[in-house]
Formats: structure tokens, sequence, C-alpha cells
């Protein structure tokens, strides 16, 4: 192919087409090696200059899925994780989404008084005695992650949290011990690992750790993001976004919402089927 052809990030930004990147996410995902070959070779002939990564993305995953349902429902995932951006906040709300689903009450976009300074805390969860604060790192490329000198600085915005007093839930809390949080849609570092492990700070990437890392709690907890939804544009997912309901599980039985968010009334039916095939195949 030419290997000239660029294509479109999701910030608008371009670059010239790889098609290795494309092969390594399809085989984190667990596709074969037959299907990463057809699959790329497909993409490469029927590409075209300045084609968007969430074009790409949406071609291989509909062919991904006539081999493997579930292998392509695990790399929809992690490409929609990367989209709810650019700023981060829909990944906030999507982190909260997960504590609540643990039974914690949550708040996000928290200013929060330290010993020393201020702190914009990005979910604060909490239940029974426990207070949570979580820092939700979000990273818009796979390759970019968490490394130690972020691991740092979230400890130390914790420790000068964790002598005072927070009113939440009616009632004076403390930072819990087992509450301090580092959560990110990528990956860390070995000496952010090593660090948060030794100080107490609890992870959460996209493959960390080995149980209960993120890939796995969505799965199993039904809690796709509605980007994984190939029936919506992208500014149908937007505005769903928009509406703060972040998991096709949200979605399903919810026409109301869809069509708020401008969503033709005859594609409804086959969102909510798609969102229902979504979360029945994870299980």
């Amino acid at each position: 192919m030419n290997q000239l052809l660029s294509v479109t990030k999701a910030d608008g930004t371009k670059e010239l087409f790889d098609d290795g990147k494309l092969a390594a996410s399809l085989k984190r995902s667990g596709a074969s090696e037959q299907a990463i070959d057809e699959i790329t070779d497909q993409i490469e002939h029927e590409m075209w200059d300045g084609m968007t990564t969430a074009d790409i993305y949406s071609h291989a995953f509909s062919m991904l899925r006539k081999y493997h349902a579930s292998t392509a429902i695990k790399y929809s995932i992690r490409r929609a994780l990367l989209e709810l951006g650019p700023d981060g906040f829909p990944f906030e709300k999507f982190v909260a989404r997960i504590f609540q689903l643990w039974g914690y009450e949550t708040l996000t976009d928290q200013t929060l008084p330290g010993t020393c300074i201020s702190h914009e805390m990005d979910v604060v969860a909490w239940k029974g005695e426990e207070l949570s604060m979580v820092e939700a790192k979000f990273h818009n490329e796979q390759a970019l992650g968490s490394d130690v000198k972020i691991a740092l600085y979230v400890k130390a915005r914790f420790d000068d949290l964790s002598e005072n007093l927070f009113d939440f839930g009616g009632q004076p809390r403390k930072l819990s011990p087992v509450g301090r949080w580092l959560i990110t849609n990528t990956k860390f570092s070995a000496p952010a690992i090593a660090y948060s492990e030794c100080k107490g700070t609890k992870l959460v990437g996209w493959n960390y750790p080995n149980k209960n890392n993120l890939h796995q709690i969505i799965e199993q907890n039904g809690l796709h993001p509605v980007n994984c939804l190939n029936s919506l544009t992208h500014q149908e997912k937007k505005n769903i976004i928009g509406q703060d309901v972040l998991t096709c599980i949200d979605v399903i039985g919810k026409p109301d919402i869809l069509r708020k968010a401008g969503v033709r009334p005859e594609i409804i039916e086959k969102v909510l089927t798609e969102a229902q095939f979504i979360v029945e195949q994870a299980k």
C-alpha cells in the first residue's frame, strides 16, 4: 500500500498510517494471527488519505466480530475508553459509575482542602465508614501511560488530604487508608507500580492488576462504554455522554435517552439490540 497515507486522530492531528499499530491493538484483544492479517490487509486496501482513526476502528471492529464476537467487544472497549476525551471528564464520570456499581455514593470534580493546599479530586466515593478518593488519569493514546512521577504526586496529594475531616454523606469522614486510588484507561510503568504498592495507593489500569483490572471490571459488570455502539454516530455518542449516560447497560430499555440524543426513530431499536448483544456476549 501507499505508506504516505495519513490518518486523522481524535484530536484532529494527523500522522502516517502504521499498520503495525493496528495489528498490535488487535493482538492485545486476543485476535488470531489469521484474523489480524486479513483485517489489516482489508483496511489497507480500503483506506483513504485522512481517514479517521474512529473509522478505522469501526471497520476493524465489524470485521473482527465475524471471527469472534467476544474478542471484538474487548477490542471495542479499549478503543471506546480512548474516545472518552479529549478532556477526560467523561472518564472521571465513568470511574464514578464503577464505584456506584460497588455500592458507593459518588461526586466528581471536587475541590478539597488539604493541610497545606487545596486539591482537585476527580472522584470522591463513600459508603459506610469508608471514604475513598480517586485520581482518574485519562490518556487518548494506548501507548501513553502513567509513570512514577504521577504516582509520586498522587501519593503526595493523598498525604496532604489525609489529616482533614470531610463532610460526605452527612457525617465527618477521614480519607480511608484503603481508599486511595489511581485509575487509568491505559497502563502504568513498572516503577509506578512498585512505588504505589509500597506506599498503599491502589492502582487499576487496563491490564493491571492481573485480577480486577479495568477491562475485567467492565466485562464482568456489563459496564461497556456507549462508545462501543457501532450503530451510533460520533455526535450521537457525544450527545448521550452529555446526558451523563456512560454505559451500554444504562442505555438498554431507555429509548428516551436515545431520542434526546437525536438518534433517528428507525435506528433506536438497532441501537438497543446492539447494546444488549454487547452486554450479553461479555457474560
